[in-house]
């Protein structure tokens, strides 16, 4: 149903200084900052399939034969991508008689923070949901798990041993536990830390962490190693959708972990209808989001 001038009459009249409230500072979209994002132009939907390698090579005796090893692909994730889209609809006489430039253009910039944001939630989201078994990734578990089959036997896990809230300490064994992760036979990759993720309220905390040239909340005259080694190179991201205050994550260089693919960049048209007169706005664009390597992102719910 289009809006009318009954809906915007302060902006038919003279005497009103401004109108606010549909625009605010736009900043960058900091989910950018830990997604690894993807572009496709032609396919309904995606799927990324893990490949296991190979096992270590064997000692071969002399005069004996070569061991022969095997492997096959394992789980696969599949990207199928979703419509979002927004309208708004204005009468030809509301947007004739406003004496406060076009309305219609004022809500159009609304109507793309309001895009922006839904994109930037459902980012967010593949984190705050990272521990719920009801949102699962290709190999049946949820994104933060100790329970990732390997095929070589046995789990790998992507998940703090032990729940923590964040600390040098607690951070300084995320580390660790990245840096011991294996492939799925079981060997050692060289994997490092790129960005720490934080919601909103450890932000002072992070930055005591990271910044300091000694250590923390300690009289000892020790360096600040992570700082000093330089293992976070991505900083930090403080990404005020998630909503777990105690929750936080470290994202890694895997070549395959979080995903953003877009299908179809957002796009905006406007269009007026014949009969009515009436003017009609329109946003919509195709993307999805989701994980296909867990080792791509580590994380804890926090203590």
């Amino acid at each position: 149903m289009a809006m009318t001038r009954s809906q915007f009459k302060k902006q038919l009249q003279d005497g009103l200084n401004t109108v606010f409230g549909l625009e605010y500072k736009m900043r960058p979209e900091v989910w950018r900052g830990y997604m690894n994002v993807e572009t496709e132009n032609r396919k309904a939907y995606l799927e990324d399939v893990l490949m296991a390698g190979l096992g270590a090579a064997a000692i071969k005796a002399e005069g004996a034969g070569v061991t022969y090893d095997s492997t096959s692909e394992s789980y696969t994730a599949r990207y199928i991508f979703e419509t979002i889209a927004l309208a708004f609809a204005i009468t030809e006489e509301a947007e004739e008689d406003g004496l406060y430039g076009s309305i219609g253009r004022k809500l159009s910039r609304a109507m793309a923070r309001s895009y922006k944001h839904t994109i930037a939630t459902r980012v967010a989201n593949i984190l705050n949901n990272g521990f719920d078994s009801d949102y699962t990734g290709g190999d049946g578990v949820e994104l933060f798990s100790a329970s990732h089959a390997l095929k070589s036997g046995g789990n790998g896990s992507n998940i703090l041993t032990n729940a923590a809230d964040l600390s040098e300490t607690s951070l300084e064994d995320l580390m660790i536990q990245v840096a011991n992760t294996t492939d799925d036979r079981g060997l050692p990759i060289d994997m490092e830390t790129q960005t720490l993720v934080i919601p909103t309220a450890l932000r002072f905390t992070a930055h005591r962490i990271l910044k300091s040239t000694g250590r923390v909340d300690t009289a000892n005259n020790d360096i600040n190693a992570i700082k000093d080694m330089g293992l976070l190179p991505g900083g930090v991201v403080i990404d005020k959708r998630l909503t777990d205050t105690d929750a936080w994550f470290v994202t890694t260089d895997c070549p395959d972990g979080l995903k953003y693919i877009d299908r179809k960049p957002v796009a905006t048209k406007m269009e007026g209808d014949f009969e009515t007169g009436n003017l009609r706005y329109k946003c919509r664009g195709r993307s999805i989001q989701g994980w296909s390597d867990w080792r791509g992102a580590f994380g804890t719910p926090g203590g």
